[in-house]
């Protein structure tokens, strides 16, 4: 799974040919020990990462 970006010891990564195993387009977040899956509106889809982290992750758009 390639890396798109680092910053503040997250890091952000996507798999880009999928080959359809996923319904819902998302992004992998890691930090430390945690790891998170999130959609492109925020929301946590799968795992755990610290509040104040997935703040600087995941701007939600209205």
């Amino acid at each position: 799974m390639p890396t798109l970006s680092m910053f503040y010891g997250i890091l952000i990564k996507m798999n880009w040919k999928d080959k359809g195993q996923h319904n819902l387009p998302h992004f992998h977040a890691f930090y430390g020990e945690y790891e998170a899956s999130f959609d492109f509106s925020g929301e946590v889809l799968a795992g755990d990462f610290p509040a104040k982290k997935r703040g600087l992750c995941c701007i939600k758009m209205n």
